[in-house]
């Protein structure tokens, strides 16, 4: 028999919904520093950072337990689009505090093993990179912005970004094109370098 760790996202959720626990750890274990730095990217503050995860997993796990997940393969687009939208349910309950804190990167970004074969400066610098990205987007028209939140943050196709928008995947990939040229201009007017180490 195959060992937890060996199944699918879909194998671990149906699992789960049948009370093992074990399984939604190990989704947990696989995808918690990624829905964390994808939350803190847009947030950018470790308090709230903290409490829209814990309230991401309560409500995938209300989900799942409701028999309301729908498989398709792509459990973290899934988990970051109900991080998303609380993270939306956020600011809209405080849209009169239009502060943002840029404090610095507290989460152990040391401990990740994917990163661990780099220099501290690396890390840092990746961060910085990722986290000029994520205010580049800001600038961009809206079609744009949609594209390039559902593909890399929704980790959505082409195709299911065509079909979602309601256009056609040329039409899709073009914005893209646009918004990535657009990204370009806008960092070197910002004087903002993009290159990931």
């Amino acid at each position: 028999m195959k060992s937890l760790h060996q199944l699918t996202d879909d194998q671990l959720v149906a699992l789960y919904q049948k009370s093992n626990n074990k399984a939604f750890e190990i989704l947990l274990e696989r995808y918690k520093s990624k829905v964390y730095t994808y939350i803190f990217l847009i947030v950018r503050n470790r308090e709230l950072t903290e409490d829209i995860f814990q309230d991401t997993f309560i409500k995938a796990i209300a989900t799942i337990q409701q028999g309301r997940y729908v498989e398709s393969g792509r459990f973290l687009g899934w988990i970051n689009r109900i991080a998303h939208n609380l993270i939306i349910d956020h600011y809209r309950r405080e849209k009169n505090e239009n502060t943002f804190s840029s404090d610095g990167m507290e989460y152990d970004i040391l401990n990740n093993a994917t990163i661990s074969e780099k220099s501290i400066e690396d890390i840092l610098s990746n961060e910085q990179v990722l986290l000029d990205v994520v205010r580049l987007v800001d600038y961009l028209p809206e079609s744009q912005q949609q594209v390039v939140r559902m593909r890399f943050f929704e980790d959505l196709s082409f195709k299911e970004i065509a079909e979602k928008t309601n256009v056609s995947i040329n039409t899709a990939l073009g914005r893209m094109r646009y918004a990535l040229l657009n990204m370009r201009r806008i960092a070197m007017e910002k004087d903002v370098y993009l290159e990931m180490k």
